[in-house]
């Protein structure tokens, strides 16, 4: 069976409730408990949405209240001095939201003792998108270790609700390229403190009941600098030997693997996922590179437009990678996460009906998704 799979969902909700509930927490006219009940029941709806379109690999932790990548390095302990952390427990949403908009001089950041000066960390583009990321501030005296696993909460939340989802974790050494240092250290050289972390957090999400986890390695796209091919070597032999029941799906996006390819088809991984509509041309050499053990994730619906997928070009490769031999061993998936695009064409009734034809938001990319796995378990006629 052909598995359909996401990578990614829209976090904002589809009435803009996330945007509220913040603005009302920041305001302190919501307490911390409401903003994190909203932040839960617009998870519940993304799970509910995307079970019910047909989608067999759901994500989890790919929401954020505020960055995925912010998250990400406060769960690691990732967190410069001035913030509020005491270097023991989980960062309090003082300190992730002084780090994301600057200290604002309010009662919970002097209660927690963040100076009133705090400035937030730089933020950038996350690659060539419109989405934002706050860029980690590290240094060579930050000691990594694991204060907080949101992937396995994220996960058992799912399983309370009746969906074993597929968490979504940014993988090391891509988190360690995002960031900055800020003694001079070289930000790979922290990869050996940080695997431990990242080994401890892998195997909590074993022991929650996960089958799969998503590792994203954006900067596999990239030209690495030098250094990152052994990172990621000596990254996946860590990750592969902390939880080895664990298939691990390492995922790419933006742009085609390149000279990067050989490194991702040679690392200890159950599957691996391409951009094929970034970059179409990085099939054939995958499917020569690639070992008949492994998975084959290909992302043929674009997650980053709102146009509607010709859905026979889109079959076309997933024939060619079952003739191939992956028949049995095929995902079918939006190109990257749909946080780039809305939630829903439903709500949008004022549309001239010639354009709304030719759209396809979140939902529909995912129904774009199941349809595609279906005509290749069912025949073109599913």
């Amino acid at each position: 069976m052909t598995i359909a799979a996401n990578l990614g969902y829209p976090r904002i909700g589809p009435k803009r409730e996330l945007k509220a509930a913040l603005e009302a927490f920041w305001a302190g006219t919501a307490t911390e408990p409401e903003l994190l009940a909203a932040a839960a029941a617009l998870r519940a709806q993304a799970r509910a949405v995307q079970q019910g379109s047909g989608i067999n690999h759901i994500p989890a932790a790919d929401f954020a209240l505020y960055d995925h990548v912010l998250e990400t390095a406060c769960a690691f302990g990732l967190i410069p001095p001035g913030y509020g952390w005491a270097g023991e427990g989980p960062a309090s949403l003082a300190t992730m939201f002084a780090l994301a908009r600057g200290a604002r001089g309010t009662e919970a950041e002097r209660a927690a003792g963040i100076p009133g000066d705090a400035p937030a960390l730089e933020m950038t583009k996350w690659f060539d998108t419109n989405y934002h990321y706050m860029v980690p501030r590290l240094s060579a005296a930050l000691r990594p270790r694991l204060l907080d696993n949101r992937w396995a909460r994220a996960l058992r939340e799912g399983l309370q609700q009746g969906t074993r989802a597929r968490p979504v974790l940014l993988g090391p050494v891509s988190l360690l390229l995002l960031s900055k240092a800020a003694d001079g250290t070289r930000p790979l050289d922290l990869l050996p403190l940080l695997l431990p972390a990242y080994a401890d957090a892998l195997r909590y999400l074993a022991e929650a009941g996960a089958a799969w986890v998503q590792v994203d390695e954006p900067c596999l796209v990239t030209d690495l600098p030098a250094g990152a091919a052994d990172a990621y070597r000596t990254a996946f032999r860590a990750l592969a030997d902390a939880a080895p029941g664990l298939h691990l799906l390492l995922a790419t996006y933006f742009d085609g693997l390149r000279d990067n390819l050989p490194l991702a088809a040679a690392l200890p991984v159950a599957g691996l996922h391409l951009d094929l509509v970034r970059a179409p041309d990085q099939l054939a050499t995958a499917l020569a590179a690639l070992p008949r053990d492994r998975w084959l994730s290909l992302g043929v619906v674009d997650g980053r437009n709102v146009w509607r997928a010709d859905l026979r070009a889109a079959l076309a490769p997933l024939r060619a990678a079952e003739a191939a031999g992956f028949g049995k061993r095929l995902m079918v998936a939006p190109s990257c996460s749909l946080l780039h695009v809305p939630h829903s064409l439903a709500p949008e009734t004022g549309l001239d009906p010639a354009l709304r034809r030719r759209l396809a938001f979140a939902e529909e990319k995912l129904r774009e998704v199941s349809a595609l796995a279906r005509a290749l378990d069912e025949g073109e006629a599913a």
